[in-house]
């Protein structure tokens, strides 16, 4: 989110000299010579994104009197300790549209066979109207997918993006069209949850962008974990497994963003050195 316009302030303004009177006191034999003049500025903060220029201006008169020097700039989020104004950050999460068509973009993508096993075509779909690109999803989806910690590098099956005639399909889908497709299998999706039907995988938009509470990495992390997950399911996995003892890394097929039970939240089927992670059927 961009933060709120601010304009620069005027650069300061030096006024000059305004006239030089001699007051000559005779006070034994000395002299005292008195110079007046004075300056006033002010200078704004401002970000990089909407900078304004000063406007010219007539000069302002000279004070009456002597004024204090104006106080030293006060520290701020928008100032760096150099001086210079730092760029505003907003902490507000981005925003996931609750609904939306229903209707969707397939990405028009076409890549090799990964990994070993029987293939598995598929095609990516976006829904209609989110600022998600099919086509990066699908390039995303596919390095998931390509991992060496991921299904097909360990001999579970083979996965080629197609963008006609799949085997299965991932949408990427808003949570109210979400909770209809998932619904339409008698599965309950509270506006959350991603699911498996009959025709491929639905990945609930919200999950796609802002990730789980429950898992300790960033959303782009968490895609992962959902893309392994409901694939693991493609590829004949129907059984959920829960956490195999605190400390541990969590099976990928444990529906994470339900709560760890003591597991470390982990994204992958295997762990660096090649293992199942696995853990107690449900």
């Amino acid at each position: 989110m961009r933060g709120g316009r601010r304009g620069r302030g005027r650069p300061p303004v030096r006024l000059g000299p305004v006239g030089l009177g001699l007051v000559v006191v005779l006070l034994g034999a000395g002299a005292a010579v008195a110079w007046q003049g004075g300056g006033t500025g002010e200078s704004g903060a401002t970000t990089t994104a909407d900078v304004l220029p000063a406007s010219p201006g007539a000069p302002s008169p000279e004070p009456s009197s002597p004024k204090p020097p104006p106080p030293p700039p006060s520290s701020s989020p928008s100032a760096s300790a150099g001086g210079e104004p730092a760029e505003e950050k907003s902490s507000e999460a981005p925003r996931v549209p609750a609904s939306g068509p229903g209707t969707f973009t397939t990405a028009r993508a076409h890549g090799d066979p990964v990994g070993e096993g029987p293939l598995r075509r598929y095609r990516v779909q976006v829904e209609n109207g989110v600022d998600i690109s099919a086509k990066e999803a699908a390039a995303e989806i596919e390095r998931i997918l390509d991992h060496p910690r991921g299904w097909a590098a360990h001999g579970r099956g083979s996965f080629q993006l197609v963008s006609t005639n799949a085997d299965f399909v991932i949408r990427i889908a808003t949570p109210a069209t979400a909770d209809k497709l998932c619904g339409a299998q008698g599965l309950d999706t509270h506006g959350e949850l991603n699911c498996e039907t009959v025709d491929g995988v639905v990945v609930n938009l919200r999950r796609w962008v802002l990730g789980s509470p429950t898992f300790d990495g960033p959303a782009s992390e968490y895609r992962h974990l959902i893309i392994n997950h409901e694939v693991g399911h493609e590829i004949g996995l129907r059984t959920h497994l829960g956490c195999s003892g605190p400390g541990r890394l969590a099976p990928v097929m444990m529906q994470q963003i339900k709560g760890l039970d003591g597991c470390e939240s982990n994204a992958w089927p295997y762990d660096e050195n090649g293992k199942y992670i696995t853990g107690p059927e449900l």
